[in-house]
């Protein structure tokens, strides 16, 4: 596979075609408390992204020169909002595209389609220069560079692991991570300072996983969380906390029946919330957000049902996101609140608003 240069040669090659290039303008999230990573130096990895030559990139910025707006007015199971650089993105799933804006509220069809070219996929991460896109169904990611104001899709990186489901971008470690979310495999992404190209530099395993349908994890302090969910088999269910460097398990915390389809472990000032789609036997139903101060009193009923409190109930509450001072919460089964917003102040919940 060929080494990779820097798009600077690819955009000298869209310009060459008569085009007009601008350079990227993103911000990151940053996660953890752990000591900072070395920068990469690309020499120890274990397979590189697939690039798009300088011929297609230069086709996809031509096609795209008049950015496309968003078909729908309403949302399909959205999974994840984030911000960055000013932009919003919403992870349109079931709509099988990403769609973003410089505007929160606007009109659904006023929005801007980032792609379409991924079957299912669930979030969206960046590190201020590029941006990772899981592509759930296809067993691969994509990754986008911002181009002139629009986001050309640069590389491809295949076969991560069973349905690829959760993405983070840790700036404690400088890495990408993505969860395949049968296999209890985390894939590890880093790429140079001086360069966009992305290495594959670690695969992390959890055998306790494997098998198991995990839709998230949570860097919190340093430590990796993972949500166990449901099994073919009806295992129980657990919270496991990891080292985030070796996965290997600090603890193992038991949770009840009704809580086993687990979505995401959020933490917010003193309390973890928890999001959670069905019960052990995979009914929807059961679908809650709870939030307790010690995951440990999970097993003991000993945790607060937040979700009809707050918010309408009856939904399926999926993904917990933060921009700014703001937490977003994107849910399903209901038509009229598929994005809430939220804030926290002294672990009070206030100002619930139905975005979208």
């Amino acid at each position: 596979m060929r080494r990779f240069q820097y798009h600077l040669i690819s955009l000298a090659a869209v310009i060459a075609l008569g085009l007009c290039l601008a350079g990227c303008d993103l911000a990151g999230n940053s996660f953890g408390i752990s000591k900072k990573a070395e920068p990469y130096d690309g020499t120890d990895y274990l397979a590189e992204s697939e690039l798009k030559t300088d011929s297609e990139i230069a086709e996809e910025y031509a096609k795209t020169y008049e950015v496309i707006k968003n078909f729908d007015k309403s949302l399909s199971v959205p999974t994840y909002i984030t911000q960055y650089d000013g932009t919003w993105f919403i992870v349109d799933c079931y709509h099988n595209r990403i769609i973003y804006s410089d505007t929160l509220g606007a009109p659904l069809d006023e929005w801007y389609i980032m792609t379409g070219d991924v079957t299912m996929p669930h979030t969206i991460c960046s590190d201020g220069t590029i941006y990772l896109v899981d592509d759930t169904e296809n067993n691969r990611i994509l990754v986008f560079e911002k181009i002139d104001s629009k986001y050309i899709n640069t590389q491809v990186m295949y076969n991560i692991g069973q349905r690829p489901h959760y993405s983070v971008y840790d700036e404690i470690t400088d890495t990408f991570y993505v969860l395949s979310s049968t296999t209890g495999e985390l894939y590890c992404f880093r790429h140079t300072a001086d360069s966009t190209r992305l290495y594959l530099s670690d695969i992390r395993t959890i055998p306790e996983l494997d098998g198991i349908y995990v839709r998230s994890f949570s860097i919190i302090d340093g430590d990796i969380y993972f949500v166990s969910g449901v099994s073919d088999e009806g295992k129980p269910a657990y919270i496991y906390r990891c080292e985030l460097s070796t996965l290997e398990i600090k603890e193992t915390i038991p949770v009840p029946d009704n809580l086993a389809g687990m979505v995401q472990i959020t933490k917010i000032q003193d309390y973890y919330y928890i999001t959670t789609s069905t019960d052990l036997s995979g009914n929807q139903d059961s679908a809650t957000i709870v939030r307790t101060k010690k995951l440990q009193n999970l097993s003991k009923g000993n945790y607060e049902d937040i979700y009809s409190a707050y918010f309408v109930g009856g939904g399926t509450p999926y993904y917990i996101s933060k921009v700014g001072d703001t937490y977003f919460l994107t849910e399903h089964r209901l038509k009229d609140h598929s994005i809430w917003s939220f804030a926290v102040n002294n672990n009070n919940i206030e100002n619930v608003t139905t975005v979208y």
